[in-house]
């Protein structure tokens, strides 16, 4: 095994998925176990792989012009998230955490620019599946990561007074960002 392509392969996906480690702290702070958020990141990230593979065999499973679309799942969240916000204003019921499948369609809406990265890096690489278990091990090192970052108690505060404003604004943040980026 060559530790230059796994070297590689964990630089690209560090550069690709710095921006997930917000979200998965935020997710942890709001999930009602923790399970819940790695297997929703997981189911995501593994559709983000699914497709990159696809895509670098030669199918072109997401069109170009689709993919900005998937911002729309992201954008949703955020916006039901804002709207229940500001719906609930006297905050007897804390907001109900978004179940896995919601954190993996964030995660799979957020990966568009990693599938335009990966794509051609993997159409040209000798070593794909390298690439593609380096890239699995990672989101757990990810997961861990966000975990961490939700359990520090100055993190903590902040997400437990914040955290729920947070949220919506970096769902619908990623939505718009995803949906202009073509």
């Amino acid at each position: 095994m060559d530790l230059g392509v796994i070297g590689q392969a964990a630089g690209m996906f560090a550069v690709t998925n710095i921006d997930d480690l917000v979200l998965l702290a935020l997710f942890f702070a709001q999930a009602k176990s923790a399970w819940q958020v790695v297997t929703g990141q997981y189911l995501g990230f593994t559709a983000i792989l699914a497709i990159a593979v696809v895509g670098a065999l030669g199918a072109s499973l997401l069109p170009d012009h689709f993919r900005p679309w998937l911002g729309l799942i992201p954008l949703a969240l955020g916006l039901k998230a804002a709207w229940s916000l500001w719906r609930g204003s006297d905050d007897d019921e804390p907001a109900t955490p978004p179940g896995v499948l919601a954190m993996a369609g964030v995660t799979l809406a957020n990966g568009g620019d990693n599938i335009g990265v990966y794509v051609p890096v993997f159409a040209v690489a000798d070593s794909l599946w390298v690439y593609v278990a380096v890239f699995l091990v990672l989101v757990g090192v990810w997961c861990l990561a966000g975990w961490f970052l939700a359990s520090r108690q100055v993190v903590a505060r902040a997400l437990a007074k914040w955290g729920h404003v947070a949220l919506p604004v970096v769902l619908i943040g990623i939505g718009l960002l995803v949906l202009f980026s073509a």
